[in-house]
């Protein structure tokens, strides 16, 4: 009996030293909530901008030191809760950076597209700047040109050109427009219907001597001029007339002069610069008008 005993004595010891080598050590059993508080308000998503520390490890190494052969399971999940709390913290901190980095591409893609929307259209200004240019260019130009018409016009205002010339052959003693006449003289009215800048020179010539010469070719010019008028609403203020008799005219092949023979009327359309410069602005506007606005 005494055997037995001294032997479960030992056994007894070394199951015993176990318990008091946890007891003894209190770290993780007993942690005030204070410190759970600190470990809180210390956490990463509490403040960002604070760089966590490093995990300090215990200073006390108990009856066993570090490695508890006996240690219970409690015992080691105490002893890495700090540990896993730390991981999780990081895990949520890297989380969180790759919320902040989408964030902050999406951002930056919007302005992107922002910024190249903005381009895209000062590039569709200028180009409609640049064409509004061109034409004012143009326009321009077109004014010059039409300035310079303008005063060529304007310069030689009074220097009538011949543009077509008709003579009127009438019977001895006649003063009557014969078919042939008149058909000519429809023709010369057909190339003044909507011109401007002429005048219609009128000269009756006669056989003879004397006033009496003078006022047969009168006649003869008044009965053109009146059928030029009546027939043709010719404005009276572009006809010059007038009765030359027998003057003498100068020859078309030399530069003689002569006696007129038989009785004729000389009927000249005399034009200026006026006439060709509606010609022009007419020409110029038809363009303009037949482009779609």
């Amino acid at each position: 009996m005494k055997n037995r005993f001294l032997f479960a004595l030992p056994l007894v010891a070394t199951l015993a030293l176990p318990v008091v080598a946890q007891q003894s050590n209190p770290a993780p059993d007993q942690q005030p909530t204070a410190q759970s508080q600190t470990a809180d308000s210390n956490s990463p998503m509490a403040n960002p901008d604070k760089q966590l520390e490093p995990l300090q490890p215990q200073t006390r190494e108990g009856f066993w030191g570090h490695l508890n052969p006996f240690a219970r399971k409690k015992y080691v999940q105490k002893q890495l809760a700090p540990i896993r709390d730390r991981a999780n913290e990081l895990d949520e901190l890297t989380a969180n950076n790759s919320r902040m980095l989408k964030d902050v591409d999406a951002r930056a893609t919007a302005g992107i597209q922002r910024a190249d929307a903005h381009a895209t259209l000062a590039d569709q200004h200028a180009i409609e700047a640049g064409n509004r240019a061109q034409m004012a260019h143009q326009t321009a130009q077109q004014a010059d040109t039409h300035l310079q018409s303008v005063s060529q016009v304007v310069q030689n205002i009074d220097q009538y050109q011949s543009a077509n010339q008709v003579e009127i052959r009438f019977r001895p003693g006649a003063s009557t427009l014969s078919k042939s006449a008149k058909e000519a003289l429809d023709q010369l009215a057909e190339t003044m219907k909507d011109q401007k800048g002429y005048v219609v020179e009128v000269q009756g010539f006669t056989p003879g001597r004397g006033a009496a010469s003078i006022q047969q070719s009168q006649h003869l010019a008044d009965s053109v001029v009146r059928y030029l008028v009546i027939n043709h609403q010719i404005p009276v203020y572009r006809i010059y007339e007038l009765g030359l008799g027998n003057a003498k005219v100068q020859t078309a092949s030399d530069d003689t002069t002569k006696h007129a023979r038989g009785s004729r009327v000389e009927v000249t359309l005399l034009k200026n610069g006026v006439g060709e410069l509606t010609q022009q602005q007419a020409s110029q506007q038809s363009p303009s008008m037949s482009q779609p606005q």
